[in-house]
């Protein structure tokens, strides 16, 4: 108060105290935040650095983030293509043991023994000309067969019916007529008028024989599955297995710095897989089951040279993502370095300015007594 007048040595006393008990209240906010600069009143040169460091590693970290994201994107497509590999190395397996299955003709052969090709069939009894019968082979068109004359003879008459696609007919060496639809599928022989057939002792339904249907359908049936698993390696709604697909991963705030990692189809009908479905009884000829095996073998060779691909976009996500956790590192590290106190030091202030409060107060009681010693004078 201005009213009340202190001497020089008690005023100079009373500043001092002032200014330590200041110091004090810094000491102990420091030291109870941890932060020597809490705000822009402190140093302001230091604080809005410190802020703009922090800001851009948090802007890092939203980035980190994609990052990531992108890398289970590429996780995700690669174990998309390892199934896909495990699945065509199944179907390579299933035309492997269809090779290995040799067909089976299924085979009607007459009881009868001792007939001669050159034999007319009329000398067979109930036989007559302008009788026929039909050969039908599994869900073929049934094929007639007509004895033409009464001097048409079974060498004649094996002839026609070996005409027939898939159909082989002779005579064995015993005799006996032996008819085979030589694609092992279901043979089946009746009388349309007359009963040379029955006469000839072939008539009926013959399933002795065993075909590469059940192979085709195993290896169609996978083929499914590849394109469904292709479909079904999506992380987030992209799929870097299907196309248009394409996934951006920005490496920094402004945007400048990316990457674009492209997709491409891996179905089926992709260009480069190329592994078509199989039509019923297309595996009947060994070279269409080699054909099979050869487009399977260049399947996994596209399919293992994507996976690359993916690979060397992945090291390039991650090694990225490794320098922006570092970055981010140095930001916080930056800032902190303008910002956080020394507690040790502020440790050591804090002891000090206490021990300079309990002299100032010393001193100002001291400076005070002297100025009493004017009473004595009374």
């Amino acid at each position: 108060m201005s009213d009340i007048v202190l001497s020089a040595g008690i005023r100079s006393n009373l500043l001092s105290i002032q200014n330590t008990a200041r110091l004090l209240d810094q000491t102990q906010k420091r030291l109870a935040t941890g932060l020597k600069v809490n705000s822009a009143i402190d140093d302001p040169t230091a604080f809005f650095t410190a802020q703009g460091l922090n800001n851009r590693a948090r802007d890092l970290e939203s980035l980190l983030d994609s990052m990531d994201q992108a890398v289970q994107t590429l996780d995700a497509a690669d174990q998309g293509i390892k199934s896909i590999v495990k699945l065509i190395e199944n179907a390579k397996a299933t035309a492997n043991q269809a090779l290995e299955s040799k067909i089976r003709s299924s085979t009607a052969s007459s009881s009868t023994t001792d007939i001669t090709s050159t034999t007319p069939v009329s000398q067979q009894a109930g036989i007559d000309s302008g009788d026929s019968f039909t050969i039908q082979v599994g869900t073929a068109a049934a094929v007639t067969i007509n004895v033409a004359t009464s001097t048409q003879t079974v060498a004649q008459v094996l002839a026609s019916i070996s005409g027939i696609a898939n159909v082989t007919a002779y005579l064995t060496s015993e005799g006996k007529i032996k008819i085979e639809a030589t694609n092992g599928q279901d043979l089946a022989i009746s009388d349309v008028s007359g009963s040379t057939a029955d006469d000839l002792d072939v008539a009926g339904t013959f399933s002795n024989g065993s075909t590469r249907r059940s192979f085709e359908a195993d290896y169609n049936s996978l083929r499914v599955q590849m394109d469904q698993l292709a479909s079904d390696a999506s992380y987030k709604g992209v799929n870097l297995l299907q196309a248009n697909n394409n996934l951006t991963v920005y490496f920094n705030a402004s945007q400048t710095s990316s990457m674009t990692i492209s997709s491409k189809l891996m179905d089926t009908s992709a260009t480069g897989l190329d592994v078509p479905a199989i039509t019923t009884d297309d595996w009947e000829s060994d070279a269409t089951i080699a054909e099979a095996i050869e487009k399977l073998d260049a399947a996994v060779t596209t399919l293992r040279q994507q996976a690359s691909t993916f690979g060397g976009n992945l090291s390039v996500v991650e090694t990225r993502s490794d320098f922006t956790q570092n970055m981010i590192n140095t930001l916080e590290t930056g800032a902190g370095n303008l910002t956080i106190a020394d507690t040790n030091t502020e440790g050591a202030n804090l002891l000090a300015l206490q021990t300079r409060q309990s002299l100032g107060t010393t001193a100002l009681s001291l400076a005070a007594q002297a100025d009493q010693n004017v009473l004595q004078l009374f």
